[in-house]
């Protein structure tokens, strides 16, 4: 007859700690990928944006000097600009600079590039996280309904309201919301990001205006602000729900086809708890990055509505300086707008390892 013996402790502390110590190499390895996979992507965004600060048919040195300026000044200026040095000196300077926060000096505004992003983003920021909010907390329900009453009439209306979001250009649509909601019904503020009257009253502690008026407790000029970046936020928030609202639909629609979902409308639950929690609890890992790639979208792409509604933000600033010929503010804000990309990827899939476990 065998005996059973009892295990030994210090054969299993030691058989806990190896298997500690693989977790630990194992999380090392995956975080050592995952940061070369992000200074790789930000490498070639560097490299891409050199090459077309290289390529395009712009002198630097004419947009600094003028083309009237003498030879010996055009010398001087192209050998601190580094531009008679070989290529790969060149790329460099360029990266050392960066990395430096050293974007060069903008032609336009004759103060660092550098500043006027921190001056000029935190209002893009501002107008993208409004039009975000109003496309997740607007757009998740309308995919939620839409993918529930699938091929009737509440799912065709939602599915015309994304197509018409996707469809109409958003400058049109700006204007048209100017001409109704503001020349018409004077429901809102015109074009802007503040009344004249409200300018340098509140102190800039985050660059959000709103946020900084609610510091100052100034609500008057909280309320002028709202007012003013009500239409345009609603105008991309449009545009981010359409979007969102597709999505939510695809993801809905392949859920409640799953096995898991018939059992528990088998075993009796109710039609709102199958749908709002089990079946929207795992569409919300998926959509995690669709919302972070649509709020970036929306830092980038809101050149035409901040053009529409005159507000002071990234996307205009970059097309003030492309008009101008400007290119150190140009690259300079495509190199953030891209940072900002890689960032935001990165932090949504962080979060669809930290929501599930699979992942992990």
């Amino acid at each position: 007859m065998r005996v059973a013996t009892a295990p030994d402790p210090t054969a299993v502390l030691r058989t806990r700690s190896a298997e500690r110590r693989a977790r630990q190499r194992g999380w090392l390895r995956k975080a050592a990928g995952l940061l070369a996979s992000v200074l790789l992507t930000f490498f070639g965004l560097l490299a891409i944006t050199f090459v077309i600060g290289r390529v395009v048919p712009i002198d630097p040195v004419l947009a600094i000097v003028g083309d009237r300026a003498l030879p010996q000044v055009y010398a001087r200026v192209r050998a601190e600009l580094a531009l008679d040095e070989p290529l790969y000196v060149q790329f460099w300077i360029y990266i050392s600079k960066v990395l430096q926060g050293d974007f060069g000096t903008s032609v336009l505004t004759s103060r660092p590039v550098l500043e006027d992003i921190l001056r000029f983003f935190p209002a893009t920021i501002e107008l993208a996280t409004l039009a975000t909010f109003a496309g997740v907390l607007l757009g998740v329900p309308m995919g939620v309904i839409g993918a529930t009453h699938h091929g009737r009439w509440p799912d065709h209306f939602i599915r015309v309201v994304g197509l018409v979001g996707y469809s109409v250009p958003v400058f049109w649509l700006g204007l048209v919301g100017l001409l109704i909601f503001y020349a018409r019904l004077d429901w809102v503020a015109g074009p802007g990001r503040l009344d004249v009257f409200y300018e340098d009253i509140v102190e800039p502690v985050t660059g959000l205006l709103l946020i900084d008026a609610a510091i100052a407790g100034d609500w008057d000029v909280l309320g002028n602000a709202f007012s003013h970046i009500l239409l345009p936020a609603s105008i991309l928030g449009y545009f981010s729900l359409a979007y969102i609202s597709r999505m939510t639909r695809s993801f809905m629609l392949e859920q409640l086809r799953q096995e898991y979902v018939i059992t528990a409308r088998a075993k009796g639950l109710s039609e709102r708890r199958v749908v709002w929690r089990h079946a929207l609890g795992n569409v919300m890992l998926p959509l995690v990055t669709v919302i972070a790639l649509s709020y970036a979208s929306l830092l980038e792409g809101a050149v035409l509505t901040e053009t529409v509604f005159a507000w002071p933000g990234l996307g205009r600033y970059i097309t003030d300086s492309l008009f101008n010929v400007d290119m150190n503010a140009v690259l300079g804000g495509t190199i953030v707008v891209g940072a900002v990309f890689i960032g935001l990827n990165l932090l949504s899939d962080m979060l669809y390892r930290l929501l599930d476990p699979r992942a992990r």
